[in-house]
């Protein structure tokens, strides 16, 4: 549709979703007309909002004269007149910086680097985070108190990822160590879900040479990870319920976080987002998961060192984000993310 639209109309158009991004506010004929800086009187900037309008692309919230973008005129406009901006040196190193693995878990430089993209963007941060499957390097059991041990893992590219589970009461902590030992001397250069593999063949096969109780741990330990199918994590919500009066429903953003919770909301992102390369926008009812949300989602997938889309990671906001500069922001931290798992 951007090619029927004459150089007028893509000046005119322009300008009023770029005042919606501003202000949030309807812009009527006057005040495009100064902005724009070119003879145009408001008369033929009218004529041409009526017929922006009637190609879907605008509408009029009440009955002044003034206008705003539609879902589908936003739309048009990322996908076919956006100018993206450049990320600044400095934001650059901020989100280098964030994501840093040294001595953190996974979750942790997850957790961090949503945080850091609301507070860039002024929206809520969004990641899917995938389950563990890199090769591993070392694997121990910490007893916490009874009934509870700390597992810690530790990937071959140095990630280290934590987890409480739960292990038979009274267990002696010659066990935890037993079962360590035996589990690192098998887990060097394999995946969590391959030493599991091999671990329950040969409990079944009665050759390991735990003991009942170090089976448990072992066993408990394993499936506790393996059935990790991934997790959600949102940081800033607070910011996209600032804009309250341009989303104008509360409700309607409940209801976007809750669906947002479900196992399946996130393998459909993750599914949409890994149909085409780079950054994906979803706006509005674009999306089924926002359905009349009057939301946006800016989201990038990150790859292993297998190049397999394993999460994803975005912002959420109103329609109204500022897309130019949030687009290169989520595209440089998913190509970092991305680095790091690889």
């Amino acid at each position: 549709m951007i090619s029927e639209l004459n150089q007028r109309s893509r000046e005119i158009f322009r300008t009023i979703v770029d005042a919606y991004v501003e202000t949030g506010e309807p812009i009527g004929s006057r005040t495009i007309s100064r902005r724009l800086g070119i003879t145009l009187s408001p008369a033929t900037i009218r004529n041409v909002m009526a017929d922006l309008e009637e190609q879907g692309l605008l509408y009029a919230p009440h009955t002044s004269a003034g206008r705003l973008p539609t879902e589908a005129g936003l739309r048009l406009f990322v996908h076919g007149l956006l100018e993206l901006g450049g990320l600044t040196d400095k934001e650059r190193e901020s989100i280098e910086l964030k994501c840093q693995a040294s001595g953190r878990s996974l979750r942790d430089v997850l957790d961090e680097a949503t945080t850091m993209l609301s507070g860039l963007s002024s929206c809520a941060g969004l990641v899917l985070a995938p389950k563990t499957d890199q090769p591993l390097r070392h694997m121990e059991f910490v007893n916490l108190a009874p009934g509870r041990a700390l597992v810690v893992m530790v990937t071959a590219d140095g990630l280290v990822e934590n987890r409480v589970m739960d292990v038979p009461m009274g267990l002696p902590a010659s066990t935890l160590q037993m079962a360590s030992n035996y589990l690192n001397a098998k887990l060097v250069g394999r995946t969590l879900d391959e030493v599991r593999s091999e671990v329950l063949r040969e409990m079944e096969a009665q050759k390991s040479q735990l003991d009942a109780l170090s089976s448990k741990v072992v066993e408990a330990g394993l499936a506790t990870w393996s059935g990790s199918t991934g997790q959600l994590i949102v940081r800033g919500q607070a910011r996209l319920l600032e804009d309250v009066t341009a989303l104008s429903d509360l409700e309607r953003i409940r209801s976007l976080f809750e669906a947002l919770e479900t196992k399946e909301a996130m393998l459909r992102l993750i599914e949409a987002t890994g149909r085409a390369d780079g950054v994906q926008i979803f706006i509005g009812a674009e999306n089924q998961l926002f359905n009349h949300a009057g939301c946006s989602l800016v989201i990038a997938p990150y790859q292993n060192s297998r190049e397999q889309i394993v999460g994803a990671i975005g912002v959420i906001g109103p329609t109204r984000i500022n897309y130019a500069r949030i687009i290169p922001m989520v595209d440089y931290t998913a190509k970092v993310i991305s680095r790091l798992l690889g």
